[in-house]
């Protein structure tokens, strides 16, 4: 028997179909982790463009990168990056008011009463303070310092140019073998019996068979949807805005370490510095506001010269059904969307890539795994889903859109964290659970969702020793803080890009 070929009902040969960030963070993945054991070929044209504004992301991308041997500043270096502390939601309560979601921890709790409880009761006996007073990552924002020597080491994620991360990823996979076919997906061939997908015909007639299916083809679903009818579900009625305008701007400044998110009218704008540019964009609701009246705003916010002309980007939020149908696994835009706030596109993709290795069926398709990678990846998408909603539902705003969403019925597993929190200050993190106690706090503080009640063990401690603990958790912090350079001064050291990178003529040396 060819080496190449498998027994029946084996899995040996993976296709992946489409590129982008999905496919090729499924490619690098897969290559690294079964170079000698499967055949992968990755699909993609030229001609079909990719969305390509994924720009910011979350704190797991760093342990991703360690699991397929990315070094970072090789890394940093090739997609132009800089790094991440946190998210500064700006006019999202009302307009003028800003807070911050930092990605570290915030204070010190105990086994019984986690941190936020002790700093409420603060606030009641007349300490005045902010909650990330007590976060590294909140102080080192708003300072736009950044440091990896410091003790406690700083929680960070990235942003990215898109582009030439999957450029970087590529290579990558390519080094451990992987097959990259260009060509157009013109067909679709599915088994006479089971009607799983057995091969795609490109433009030529030529033919790519394989036992695994990837489809990384983005929103069209060309595999999951287009040929298996998965179905979709549909998130618009918790989720408003269903359109995005994006542009890419010269820099006007120096970096800052956060991604910042703000809240118009119809919607919200992004804002992520490069080395190199600004990756902008306004996320709106076509109900609300139209294409004009959104690429006009943007342009009159970024306040910037654009180095491209905008794109609009319709988008539908919601999820498939299942995730994985078939022989057919759906992984980034194809899989679902939650919109781009939070920056967890990236993050939900690589999660799934880390699941499907976990589960991968080497000895045949098997329905417990399928079911265990659809349950899975369909609370993951709901717990997000239900932290974007938290944004929308929480606000103080006057506008149509955002009175609407006020007044919305929610998801039940969402009213029961609300109602957690409004009767005595409870958040909490599942196992498996992307946004933390932490994170939770942040924002429905942030949001303006003040509790009626917290842990009554917070009012034990003295006057004199509350303060003793808060002094003790907020002065190392802030040497910390004082002890950092500039983002800007950090990246030259640390991982500047070369201006070759991104197209630009090297610097004369």
């Amino acid at each position: 028997m060819d080496e190449h070929q498998a027994p029946p009902g084996r899995i040996r040969k993976v296709v992946i179909a489409g590129g982008g960030t999905a496919g090729w963070l499924a490619a690098c993945a897969l290559a690294h982790q079964f170079r000698d054991r499967l055949d992968i070929t990755l699909v993609e044209s030229e001609q079909i463009g990719t969305v390509g504004v994924g720009e910011s992301t979350v704190p797991p991308i760093r342990t991703f990168h360690r699991f397929v041997q990315i070094d970072e500043q090789a890394f940093l270096r090739a997609v132009s990056g800089t790094f991440k502390l946190s998210i500064s939601f700006e006019h999202w309560r009302r307009p003028g008011d800003r807070y911050i979601h930092p990605f570290g921890a915030t204070g010190q709790g105990t086994w019984a009463a986690a941190f936020h409880h002790f700093w409420l009761d603060s606030r009641r006996r007349g300490m005045p303070s902010e909650l990330g007073d007590f976060c590294l990552e909140t102080l080192a924002s708003r300072a736009d310092r950044f440091s990896l020597d410091t003790d406690p080491q700083v929680n960070y994620a990235y942003h990215l140019d898109a582009g030439l991360y999957a450029k970087f990823l590529r290579a990558q996979a390519e080094r451990h073998g992987l097959v990259r076919v260009e060509g157009r997906i013109e067909a679709v061939v599915r088994h006479a019996t089971s009607g799983h997908v057995a091969a795609l015909v490109l433009d030529g007639d030529r033919r790519i068979d394989g036992d695994l299916f990837i489809d990384c083809t983005g929103f069209r679903g060309l595999l999951i949807e287009q040929t298996l009818q998965t179905g979709y579900e549909d998130w618009n009625q918790w989720l408003p805005c269903d359109r995005a305008v994006a542009v890419q701007t010269e820099s006007v400044g120096p970096p800052v370490p956060y991604t910042r998110a703000i809240a118009h009218e119809a919607g919200w704008r992004w804002h992520i510095p490069l080395q190199h540019r600004v990756g902008c964009g306004l996320v709106f609701s076509s109900r609300y506001m139209s294409d004009d009246q959104a690429q006009a705003k943007l342009l009159r916010d970024v306040c910037a010269r654009p180095l491209r002309d905008p794109w609009v980007v319709p988008f539908r939020t919601g999820r498939r059904r299942q995730a994985w149908n078939g022989n057919v696994v759906s992984l980034g835009l194809a899989s679902g969307f939650i919109e781009p706030l939070e920056s967890t596109s990236l993050h939900l993709t690589i999660s799934a890539v880390v699941r499907l290795i976990q589960l991968f069926p080497f000895d045949g398709l098997s329905p417990a795994l399928v079911d265990q990678f659809n349950a899975v990846s369909r609370a993951e998408m709901e717990h997000v889903r239900d932290f974007i909603i938290l944004h929308y539902h929480a606000n103080q705003r006057d506008e149509p859109m955002w009175a609407a969403c006020r007044d919305m019925a929610l998801p039940p597993s969402l009213e029961v964290r609300l109602q957690a929190w409004r009767e005595r200050a409870h958040a909490w993190q599942g196992a498996d659970e992307l946004f933390r106690v932490d994170s939770w706090t942040h924002v429905l503080l942030g949001q303006g969702i003040v509790p009626r009640q917290h842990h009554p063990l917070a009012r034990a401690l003295r006057d004199e020793d509350l303060r003793h603990l808060l002094r003790a958790i907020r002065e190392p912090v802030e040497r910390a803080v004082e002890q950092m350079p500039s983002q800007q001064a950090f990246i030259d050291r640390y991982c500047k890009a070369d201006a070759a990178v991104w197209g630009a003529p090297s610097a004369v040396r």
